[in-house]
């Protein structure tokens, strides 16, 4: 049998693999994944691209469902707000159609619904992060505005759109109702029934202003009505954002399995690499001039 007397290209090679292995367990460990490049495990590699593609699309909606939740949870708000000024309305029509009041107490009483008519609009201008939330799709612009020559005292300035998210793979929610359906819808017409009820106020009959107040009762229930959208929809964005992070937890869990180190397995790699590095260098020394050893250091 023939022994080759050349050990070092052998051992050269040896080590070289070495420092490999152990570079190799050093990203794992620093990394945390076995697949740092395709060519670590080209099927995973493929994999968990598709994987981090879902997980952005997890997030993205997950940052929309958040968004909105904290938009439709203010309109729901303000609309609480337009409900309590309306039953403070409602409260003085009772009193303005007592006919024991003179003229002017009435008068007075319908300066104050006239103070409530002037909050109610604010409310239906209100804006969340520089958009007018009951203005349909127009909500650059604020929807309302006082004007005497209209019969409900004030003009609308939006439109009838709807606004629809992706919140799901599939799945989308609608986000508002325009300001028209909800102020002014045939059900009850919350900008007319005050406008009324001012009227009957200040040149009505007892009549007229119980009728009036009336009015504005259907007024509020209908807008009671309206704001159980909001309502809704804040509930189904609470279990969609549920689902949202169950799907987060599955695809991480997921990614681990893909491309994960097994970080155990990573140290004892690393140390069972830099032992056996010691001791090809060892018989370096024994076989090679220490200046050559000195240059490969």
């Amino acid at each position: 049998m023939r022994v080759n007397p050349n050990y070092t290209p052998t051992i050269l090679n040896d080590l070289w693999q070495q420092q490999t292995q152990e570079q190799t367990a050093i990203q794992e460990l620093a990394t945390g994944r076995r697949v740092n490049v395709p060519s670590d495990d080209p099927a995973a590699a493929a994999a968990d691209v598709q994987n981090q593609a879902l997980q952005s699309q997890v997030d993205q909606y997950l940052k929309n469902t958040n968004g909105l939740e904290g938009m439709l949870q203010t309109a729901d708000s303000t609309l609480s707000s337009v409900v309590t000024a309306l039953n403070q309305a409602i409260s003085l029509g009772v009193q303005g159609s007592n006919g024991d009041l003179s003229t002017s107490n009435r008068q007075e009483i319908a300066q104050q619904v006239q103070s409530i008519q002037g909050q109610i609009v604010q409310f239906a201008n209100a804006s969340y992060q520089g958009s007018y939330m009951f203005a349909g799709t127009a909500n650059q612009s604020a929807p309302f505005t006082l004007d005497s020559t209209q019969p409900s005292g004030v003009r609308y300035n939006g439109n009838t759109g709807v606004n629809n998210v992706e919140i799901a793979q599939g799945r989308s929610i609608q986000t508002n109702l325009p300001g028209s359906q909800i102020f002014q819808g045939a059900g009850g017409d919350v900008m007319a029934s005050l406008q009324q009820l001012i009227t009957a106020l200040q040149s009505g009959t007892t009549t007229s202003i119980g009728a009036a107040t009336t009015q504005l009762g259907t007024a509020l229930n209908y807008v009671s009505q309206q704001r159980v959208f909001y309502g809704s929809a804040v509930s189904q964005l609470n279990a969609n954002q549920t689902y949202l992070q169950q799907e987060q937890v599955s695809l991480q869990t997921q990614e681990t399995g893909l491309v994960g180190a097994d970080m155990a397995t990573a140290a004892t790699d690393l140390s069972r690499a830099q032992t056996a590095q010691n001791a090809t260098l060892a018989a370096l020394a024994q076989i090679i001039p220490q200046s050559l050893l000195n240059y490969l250091k």
